[in-house]
């Protein structure tokens, strides 16, 4: 059976089902082993006057309460991943609620609780700055403003026959990880400390907690085994459970341990981040666009964290899937008292595909038109030069964009049911239905060049087994499993003859982060191309050991073959030695099985003073069709069918890669339809737990759910021509939220719903009830 192109299990599955599987929080105590607790600040806003612990340190069990004034000499006081803007340990003020002001280290968790409750920060509180309409007026950024731009804007405009304005808000959302924050530190000798974290990226890691403790980085080893989801969370913020781990460690010469409860996490960490999007284009009577304007405002939070680079992925996909012939996006991020936001699944494309889609749908509505006929004029065209580069000036080609619209509108049955929404809708007084398309062109490659680099160290033992060594995560996301396939594949073994190890600094140095959908197109890459400089020198070796003159020929290593776990050389193909005994027989001639492999994505390029360059390796595309039915009178949502088609390439794992398909989509529904981030006027989060954050649950899939995938034969990139398929499904979550806004159309024609993000029950109920006001407000102008 070929390895490449079969739905083997996930490498954990069984774990994962038997709850087997270990996370930090299950990994047996070390002796002696300290259990840690951050105090956060109560307010969102104010100076520090003081920490008072003394009530705290009373407690049997307490060892210490740590504050920024113990940190190691010599240590950083600040760090971030972009701006080193970010204070490890709150001094002089504070800047949102929860924020990290102190470290409790003690013997057992309970105790660490109680100290951390009985902590008096004494704060001077000001005046917070919660929402993006505050930090404007207050004039409160975080970096520079960023612009793209082609063309004469207002010429376009002056030319139109129509115009459309309109602003549009969408919410955060929580990623909703399984398994919060956690971190296990244990110290080493002269100063060395060893992180087993939950963290998509081990090397920044790493990078802060060396900062932190006043440590170079080769005195911290970062390794994580699996995380329980990471959605982006991880990215970044799981670097300040580890600081308090790691200084607890090595403030006391004690292992520590920390694992923030559900609750906490979701209190203490950043989200996708909200946005103010100010909107106007022009077009002509088929809806063709011939100008665009955006203006981007995200709320960022305290410090800026991965914020930059977010806004600058929305600026990149504020066209999705259509050309923008003129067009000016401009991007902002709010600085505000509340935690600093993060890296989601989708990173800053989601909130930029909304708003495009968003347009064409409200296009289609004051024209008249059917919507999908408008998104297929205004996409890109393959090979024309009129219709085939972005605002920034990148190539969007060997796509299959047109197709897909083709395929889907036939496979969903979109015109008959089309028909079928109209004719529900003139007859039902308690029920009004929608029906809706939207697109996804997702850039594939960190937009950072730096970052899109990869590397992997392999190790073929005697027996014939292989381990595997990479700088990726594994959360879930089966990237592990897709490694052992290629790995497999290259040697011509099964997938069960390799193994992928713990992710470790210790093994893979100066790694990127498993994130930007971008974990096999590198980590992969990496261990094939190590995969082939072994298989180089055994191939070398196997044409001396397999090929004699009494066969006639000359050895070969152009020959050597390697398939079903043997070695053969194909003139020869009787002669075959199996994979493990060739393997001992290279080793004893003193073979090097080993290498290490290096990865970096070719052709990205991108200038941000300029607004212009090639950020990406490739695109993914799809689109999807969603069908919804909502109660008139209670507001009440029900996602009825969704019928998605995507261009992943050709997949690894279809098994692993429907599965994407299938979870980004519900999980970008989601945030479109029941998610909902409520916070206090004082700035603390109100929707904290399960019960008050509405994640989408299994009664809320689609009653009838398509997933298929579409070929495209012009895809030439990529290890063994696969696509990402991460992040791109998530934006076609927008689709059930399009067809609420369809629907709407039906109980005030002519008016555009004032309906934004997300459409929660109440939030439908609340725009019908203004739709059937007298003069209706519409959210967007048209003229």
């Amino acid at each position: 059976m070929p390895s490449i192109g079969t739905s083997i299990p996930h490498d954990s599955a069984p774990g994962h089902v038997t709850g087997e599987a270990p996370y930090v929080e299950d990994i047996t105590p070390l002796q002696g082993e300290l259990w840690v607790e951050v105090v956060g600040s109560p307010v969102a806003a104010g100076r520090l006057m003081s920490v008072d612990a003394e009530q705290a340190l009373e407690l049997p069990g307490v060892v210490g309460v740590y504050t920024h004034e113990d940190m190691p000499r010599g240590a950083a006081r600040q760090f971030g991943p972009i701006f080193h803007d970010e204070p490890f340990l709150a001094y002089e003020e504070v800047s949102y609620v929860g924020q990290p002001v102190a470290v409790i280290a003690a013997d057992s968790r309970e105790a660490a609780r109680r100290a951390a409750a009985l902590v008096a920060v004494n704060v001077e509180e000001a005046s917070p700055i919660l929402t993006i309409p505050d930090a404007i007026a207050a004039d409160s950024y975080l970096g520079p403003i960023r612009h793209i731009q082609r063309g004469d804007l207002d010429a376009a405009f002056a030319e139109a026959p129509h115009t459309l304005e309109g602003v549009f808000h969408n919410n955060g959302q929580e990623q909703f990880y399984l398994e919060s924050q956690a971190c296990q530190a244990i110290p080493g000798e002269q100063g060395q400390v060893k992180l087993i974290c939950s963290t998509q990226n081990p090397t920044e890691t790493q990078a802060v907690v060396a900062e932190g403790l006043g440590l170079s980085m080769h005195q911290v080893v970062c390794e994580c085994k699996r995380m329980g989801g990471g959605f982006g969370g991880k990215e970044t913020q799981s670097a300040i459970p580890a600081f308090a781990a790691a200084l607890a460690a090595q403030l006391t010469g004690r292992p520590a341990r920390i694992v923030y409860g559900k609750t906490q996490d979701m209190k203490l960490t950043g989200k996708r981040h909200p946005y103010e999007s100010r909107y106007r284009v022009a077009f002509d009577d088929d809806g063709r666009l011939r100008a665009a304007e955006f203006e981007f405002f995200s709320n960022g939070g305290a410090f800026a964290d991965l914020s930059t680079s977010i806004m600058e992925r929305t600026m990149l996909h504020a066209d999705n899937a259509y050309h923008l012939p003129v067009v000016k996006i401009t991007g902002r991020i709010c600085k505000t008292n509340l935690p600093p936001n993060t890296a989601f699944r989708g990173f800053g494309g989601p909130q930029g595909v909304l708003v495009i889609e968003n347009i064409l749908q409200e296009i289609a509505q004051t024209l008249g038109l059917d919507a999908l006929d408008v998104r297929r004029r205004n996409a890109y065209v393959d090979g024309n030069p009129d219709k085939s580069h972005t605002p920034y000036g990148q190539l969007v080609s060997d796509h299959v964009i047109h197709e897909t619209f083709d395929q889907l509108e036939q496979t969903s049955d979109y015109r008959q049911r089309m028909a079928e929404v109209e004719a529900f809708n003139a007859k039902s007084k308690t029920h009004v239905k929608g029906l809706a398309v939207s697109a996804i062109k997702f850039g594939i490659s960190f937009t950072t060049k730096f970052l899109n680099q990869g590397n992997a160290l392999v190790h073929v033992f005697t027996d014939g087994t292989v381990q595997v060594s990479t700088g990726g995560t594994e959360m879930g996301q089966g990237l592990n499993t897709k490694i052992r396939q290629l790995v497999a594949d290259e040697f011509g073994i099964t997938p069960d003859d390799v193994m992928l190890m713990t992710t470790s600094t210790e093994k893979n140095h100066n790694t990127s982060p498993t994130a930007a959908s971008a974990g096999t197109d590198l980590n992969g890459t990496a261990a094939v191309n190590a995969c082939r400089d072994i298989r180089t020198r055994m191939a070398e070796f196997g044409a001396e050991l397999l090929t004699s003159e009494k066969q006639g020929t000359t050895p070969s290593p152009e020959h050597i073959r390697f398939e079903n776990s043997a070695v053969f050389d194909d003139r020869h193909p009787e002669h075959k030695l199996p994979f493990g005994q060739f393997c001992d027989a290279a080793r004893r001639e003193r073979v090097d099985l080993g290498a290490r492999g290096f990865y970096a994505t070719p052709g990205v390029d991108f200038d941000r003073e300029t607004g212009k360059g090639t950020p990406f390796f490739y695109f993914t595309t799809g689109a999807a069709a969603a069908e919804v039915t909502i109660d008139r009178f209670t507001g009440d949502l029900v996602v009825d069918r969704v019928d998605l088609l995507m261009d992943v390439g050709q997949m690894i794992n279809p098994g692993i890669d429907r599965g994407q398909l299938y979870g980004g989509f519900i999980q970008g529904m989601g945030w479109c339809t029941t998610e909902e981030l409520k916070y206090s006027d004082q700035g603390e989060l109100l929707s904290a737990s399960p019960t008050t954050y509405k994640i989408p649950n299994i009664t809320d899939t689609p009653a009838v759910f398509n997933v298929e995938t579409i070929p495209n034969p012009k895809h030439k990139r990529n290890v063994r021509l696969s696509k990402a398929v991460g992040e791109p499904p998530l934006m076609l979550g927008v689709a059930p939220w399009l067809a609420v806004k369809h629907a709407m159309s039906f109980v005030a024609p002519g008016t555009i719903a004032p309906l934004e993000l997300p459409a929660t029950n109440e939030q439908i109920l609340m725009c019908m009830t203004r739709l059937s006001e007298p003069k209706a407000e519409s959210l967007g102008s048209i003229g």
